[in-house]
């Protein structure tokens, strides 16, 4: 054997290293470790998730709501065809003025209650206090009750205004010196149930009777969501005898009845049932008292109170819509309570509002509950959560239930 046969040889026999011994091991290796980065990731989640589903499964919702069904939302078309009239409204008070539910007026002069428990005069570019109907200190969920939060405001004969505040009850005020006088007591129980929300207010022309709203005898105004969400059956229409002084109820068992407003003859009111998106009539004098009609079923939105136009039909202020096409969460939810409980586990109401679409709409409505103009504000850009809109000297002034401000559309202009 030579040398070359001997290197040949020994070449022959040299181990040969290829790519595929690495990479088999690279492979079971990188597969050994990614069942190990999986299981302690699944095993992460676990230990995070666990207490969470054992809180929640402890943790008793704070709603109880009832199965209810609403009608397909209508096809927002014809008078419902979204627009941006409302747009072209301009803010009156910003920054100076918070949660305006309600707007009255005598002569050019404006009233309105306020979030800060207040029933202020606007005159011109200034705010005069009128009154306070609660007590210091204002401005917290836990204060609301006692600073009190006015919302319903009329105007009564002899140019008298007549408050409804949530909390602290019925007031007939005197524009002029401030002086309140406590018509019925908000808290009190009437007929077994106690006037926990106590929201609109409509007088009579000669200032004799009072109807007004009271939207839940197991919720208060700073729950309204709650109510919104239980769908609970337990609001009544009442009236109050400002000269027997007697309190009797006109009508129970509606599902967050808000705003109210006297029709001419005043024998009936027409009521807004916000959870069911309607409007109802109810009879309250004449021989259909004690009875109810619908006035107008299935709205595009959610109503709030109920104002006279001066085409002798009514205003309706919506702030937040049905969309169709679109999506309506509450619609959604209507048949689902179990998702509403597990909603209301996990999140507080200040946090679900966030989650609610802006959509500002205001609509007249005739007899009939006839639509014959809408006007919209997709999103809420310039006149957010609108509670009321209030007619005078061609333009429509909008109540907010939380916005800091007053929004004025001159009707010309649209």
């Amino acid at each position: 054997m030579n040398e070359t046969e001997g290197l040949r040889f020994r070449r022959v026999h040299r181990p040969v290293i290829t790519d595929e011994l690495p990479e088999h091991q690279n492979k079971g290796s990188g597969t050994y470790s990614g069942k190990v980065f999986q299981v302690t990731l699944l095993s992460l989640g676990g230990f995070l998730l666990l207490p969470l589903l054992v809180i929640i499964l402890i943790l008793e919702s704070p709603i109880h709501p009832e199965v209810f069904s609403l009608k397909e939302p209508p096809l927002m078309k014809g008078c419902w065809e979204p627009n941006l009239k409302l747009r072209e409204a301009q803010r009156l008070f910003e920054d100076q003025i918070t949660g305006p539910e309600s707007i009255a007026n005598i002569g050019d002069v404006l009233y309105a209650g306020t979030a800060d428990g207040k029933i202020v005069k606007l005159i011109g570019r200034r705010i005069h206090t009128v009154t306070r109907l609660g007590k210091l200190p204002c401005g917290s969920r836990e204060e609301e009750s006692s600073c009190g939060r006015p919302l319903g405001i009329r105007v009564g004969p002899n140019g008298t205004l007549f408050v409804a505040d949530a909390y602290l009850g019925l007031f007939q005020v005197n524009p002029t010196t401030g002086e309140a006088t406590r018509l019925v007591s908000g808290g009190q129980v009437v007929a077994g149930r106690k006037l926990s929300f106590i929201n609109d207010v409509a007088v009579t022309q000669d200032g004799k009777k009072l109807y007004f709203t009271d939207s839940s005898s197991r919720w208060q105004r700073r729950d309204y969501l709650h109510l919104i969400m239980e769908a609970t059956a337990d609001g009544r229409v009442l009236e109050y005898d400002t000269v027997s002084r007697e309190l009797t109820v006109v009508m129970e068992n509606l599902r967050f009845p808000n705003g109210i407003q006297l029709l001419p003859d005043e024998e009936s009111v027409l009521v807004a049932e916000t959870t069911m998106a309607r409007i109802r009539r109810v009879h309250v004098a004449g021989l259909n008292k004690g009875g109810m009609d619908t006035f107008i079923d299935n709205l595009p939105g959610f109503p709030d109170n109920i104002r006279p136009s001066s085409t002798g039909g009514y205003w309706v202020a919506m702030s937040a819509v049905r969309p169709n096409p679109g999506f309506s969460m509450l619609d959604f939810l209507s048949q689902r309570p179990w998702i509403k409980k597990f909603i209301f586990k996990l999140f507080s109401q200040e946090v679900l509002m966030k989650f609610v679409p802006r959509y500002s709409l205001v609509a007249e409505l005739h007899d009939g509950g006839i639509c014959t103009r809408s006007f919209h504000d997709p999103n809420g850009l310039v006149a957010a959560y609108v509670s009321e809109v209030h007619e005078h000297d061609g333009s429509l002034y909008l109540g907010s239930f939380r916005s800091p401000y007053i929004a004025k559309l001159d009707l010309s202009k649209v």
